[in-house]
């Protein structure tokens, strides 16, 4: 059997085996957390932002995010703005781990930031 090494000198991802071996998670679901998890902290989430970044389309997207969402690598928050109810957008928190699972470990997640950050 041949194995392909790339080098990774510049411009790479480094994520968690967890969710890659999550049998649960289709390919689709697995391609887009990798790809969120890739993109810098203050990237502008959204359905056309994420559609936009590959051919797979919108419908494709909200599939793949509803998936992450029922699975919990995902949670969706709505922000609104305070005095007026104007709506903002979404708040998007991903998670290489699912929410629950990272909550049953570690309880609060202070504790699992000083332990995997």
């Amino acid at each position: 059997m041949s194995v392909m090494r790339v080098e990774k000198d510049e411009d790479y991802t480094v994520v968690s085996n967890f969710y890659l071996k999550d049998k649960r998670l289709s390919l689709k679901g697995k391609g887009l957390l990798t790809t969120m998890l890739s993109l810098p902290e203050n990237w502008e989430y959204s359905i056309e932002g994420l559609a936009a970044l590959s051919d797979d389309g919108r419908c494709s997207v909200v599939t793949a995010i509803k998936e992450l969402e029922e699975l919990g690598y995902l949670r969706r928050s709505t922000a609104y703005e305070k005095d007026t109810r104007k709506f903002l957008g979404n708040e998007y928190r991903i998670y290489e781990m699912p929410f629950a699972k990272i909550h049953d470990k570690y309880g609060d997640f202070s504790k699992f930031y000083k332990e995997n950050l």
